[in-house]
């Protein structure tokens, strides 16, 4: 679909109408179907028109900018909670997991850290259970 800004020759008037494609406004010129809705003149002519160009605020409304930030702000309590009750095991995740699922180590707390999907992946295969949390870094806006 395509939208034009279309001009009467006639009186001067101004209107916006939706066609298929640029051909098949030019069809319907030549077959005078296309009309003046002020004076029902047939000599009516597109103009250039600037197309719309959105931007990431414009697509996201007052809304959904406040859903955003009251999801971030769920997420940064949780990462408190994690960070005030887990032990931060950094990249060691998947050893230190493994180690207390199969009692070498023997933990006071929960652990969390960062480990890959191959790593996740396996880690359930042998039966360990693994959450993934979304994680925004404190200097993230």
């Amino acid at each position: 679909m395509i939208k034009y800004r279309l001009n009467c020759k006639k009186c001067n008037n101004f209107f916006d109408s939706w066609f298929a494609t640029s051909k098949e406004f030019e069809k319907l010129k030549k077959m005078k179907l296309i009309t003046c809705n002020v004076c029902n003149s047939f000599k009516i002519d597109k103009s250039i028109m600037s197309p719309r160009i959105s931007s990431k605020t414009n697509l996201l409304d007052k809304n959904n900018l406040d859903k955003i930030k009251e999801v971030k702000t769920k997420i940064k309590e949780f990462q408190k909670y994690i960070k005030n009750n887990f032990e931060d095991v950094g990249d060691n995740f998947s050893y230190e997991a493994r180690s207390i699922h199969y009692g070498n180590k023997k933990k006071q707390k929960g652990i969390y850290g960062t480990a890959s999907q191959k790593d996740i992946r396996e880690l359930k295969e042998e039966g360990i259970e693994t959450s993934i949390i979304p994680w925004i870094k404190d200097k993230e806006n």
